[in-house]
């Protein structure tokens, strides 16, 4: 199959609102040395397409600076993370074998080589990524799933969702046996975190709004906690021996709020701040009963490896909560930030 010389995307030109995604035409890219060319089959929405569209993650020098995921965005922009399509062509280097294969993309870009690198950039942020028909990527991160039995909508939620899930479930080394708590449980990460810790052994306690509570059981917690509540006396009831690994993408309050609730040696792993990115702690909790606060930026290759074992197996189940067309990106992306949904947004070029 060939590819036009020209395909539909949708770009940002400048930070700011749902406004500034803009529908157009662009040249179809050609795949570089060592690169494919993917026709786009599904792409996922993440809360990086919010925060990076709006300038949203600062800088170290300077917290209210309009920034990317890593520093300034080189304008335009096509975003999206998460894609699963076909590849349709290759570039010099790349296997010729991969042409008509069906792939997911490891969207992270490391900062260096090995299978336990640290991803310091993202597709959709610091290069073009899957709101278009075509995108072109490293061969090494292209992955073979044409076994896989799951839809290309549900391929395309795994790699941020599902790759930081599972980053946070290895950084926290969550064990067979463990009780881990899960925040946030609703969202497309809190899927994942339930479905991955309950598949690993683990008893699942998950936070959620009433409304989505069962949506969450059906998931796989073994129980739900309703945030609109008294969380920490929830907590106390479901897990009275305490929580081995909290996975935590809400901070704010509940870090501080969940510290004590740490059996000794817990662990508590934190890839997002929904609730608040300015936390504070008895710093007591941790080192008298020697727990551990973790960061987790999404995942290694090593993690992606694992997940896409996962996904040849259809070991997890994505739940897809709305789906689009490139052209409603604007209005998906509306959707997500209301979060009123349980799962993952999806569009379809």
């Amino acid at each position: 199959m060939s590819a036009s010389d020209v395909m539909r995307a949708v770009r940002i030109t400048r930070h700011g609102g749902p406004e500034v995604l803009e529908p157009t035409e662009v040249p179809v890219p050609a795949p570089r040395e060592g690169e494919v060319l993917v026709r786009v089959g599904a792409v996922a929405l993440n809360n990086t397409d919010l925060w990076t569209r709006e300038g949203a993650y600062g800088r170290p020098d300077d917290p209210g600076a309009l920034s990317g995921w890593r520093g300034p965005i080189d304008f335009p922009r096509i975003q999206g993370a998460d894609v699963a399509g076909h590849v349709v062509a290759v570039g010099t280097g790349a296997p010729r074998d991969l042409v008509g294969r069906r792939v997911v993309l490891d969207p992270a870009i490391y900062d260096t080589e090995g299978p336990d690198a640290n991803p310091v950039g993202l597709m959709g942020s610091e290069r073009d990524g899957g709101y278009a028909e075509y995108v072109t990527a490293p061969v090494k991160r292209v992955h073979d799933v044409t076994e896989s039995p799951l839809t290309d909508e549900q391929l395309a939620t795994l790699p941020t969702a599902y790759g930081t899930a599972l980053g946070m479930i290895e950084r926290g080394r969550l064990r067979e046996g463990d009780t881990a708590l899960v925040s946030g449980a609703s969202g497309g990460v809190g899927i994942a975190l339930v479905q991955i810790a309950r598949a690993r052994g683990a008893r699942v306690i998950a936070i959620s709004s009433g409304t989505k509570i069962d949506a969450v059981r059906e998931a796989g917690a073994h129980d739900v906690i309703d945030r609109a509540g008294d969380i920490t006396a929830q907590l106390r009831a479901a897990a009275p021996q305490g929580i081995d690994v909290a996975l935590d993408v809400v901070a704010g309050e509940l870090v501080a709020e969940g510290l004590p609730l740490l059996r000794e040696g817990g662990r508590w792993v934190i890839a997002g701040a929904l609730g608040g990115y300015g936390v504070a702690f008895d710093v007591r909790r941790l080192y008298l009963h020697n727990a551990q606060v973790i960061g987790s930026a999404m995942h290694t290759p090593a993690h992606f490896d694992l997940l896409m074992d996962l996904a040849r197996r259809a070991e997890v189940q994505p739940v897809i909560a709305a789906s689009f067309t490139l052209e409603q990106a604007a209005q998906a992306q509306e959707e997500l930030s209301r979060r009123g949904h349980v799962g993952k947004i999806v569009m379809r070029p």
